[in-house]
């Protein structure tokens, strides 16, 4: 088995993408699936979560920038303790990479911070500080910035992505800026998933208080669909 390049993944900031993990992640996000084709969801994707074990023989190499579980979520409900402990220990091998993490369940990620290995980003996934129950099973939204706050205080770099970007209160720049992650990302929905969105004046003004605050925005390509629109 070899590590796979970034190509075409998630964030031009990564290099590599690998995972150890398959089966369906329990958030069970409307909007988001993985490897979809003509064919259907390949079936290493389906099912149960489940550990595949000899991905944890491959080499990591060094001078890399990593993110872990890009198809699944590490720390959702459903993985187990041991299966975590075994790929933070594989990651923890190659002390000579960068590490990203990403997950919707950042508190149970906390209860595992002293097994990341030194070069770790740790992000969450917050598409609005309004609680969709239709749309996604994962924890509520405040759950997800209190656990990244939690990061924070343990002097870990962070970020948050917010994508696809759904309609949000008049609270949640303010709850961004009080989480002091050190970049966010945003995005809008790419698969025609008839999300709830904002108005492109709206997303203007949310970036605009970010970097107010002086926190560092990497918009994603796909935001310009939103932001093209005209104000009637």
């Amino acid at each position: 088995m070899s590590l796979n390049k970034a190509k075409g993944q998630m964030y031009d900031w990564v290099s590599h993408v690998h995972t150890h993990l398959g089966g369906e992640c329990s958030h069970k996000c409307q909007y988001c699936y993985v490897g979809r084709n003509r064919f259907g969801r390949p079936p290493r994707y389906t099912g149960e979560p489940r550990m595949i074990d000899h991905e944890l023989t491959v080499d990591y190499g060094a001078g890399r920038t990593i993110f872990i579980e890009h198809m699944n979520d590490l720390f959702a409900e459903g993985v187990h303790d041991s299966w975590i402990y075994a790929i933070l220990a594989h990651t923890c091998r190659y002390p000579k990479n960068e590490y990203v993490f990403q997950t919707k369940n950042p508190n149970r990620a906390l209860t595992f911070h002293q097994y990341f290995p030194a070069k770790s980003t740790i992000g969450t996934t917050i598409e609005s500080d309004i609680n969709y129950k239709e749309i996604s099973r994962a924890p509520h939204p405040d759950r997800r910035i209190e656990g990244i706050r939690g990061f924070v205080v343990l002097g870990f770099k962070t970020f948050i992505t917010i994508e696809p970007i759904m309609r949000f209160s008049p609270c949640f720049a303010q709850a961004i800026i009080d989480s002091h992650p050190d970049f966010v990302n945003i995005g809008a929905d790419s698969k025609k998933s008839g999300l709830p969105e904002p108005t492109a004046d709206e997303v203007r003004c949310f970036i605009y208080r970010l970097q107010e605050a002086k926190i560092v925005i990497r918009k994603k390509t796909n935001l310009e669909r939103i932001l093209s629109h005209a104000t009637p």
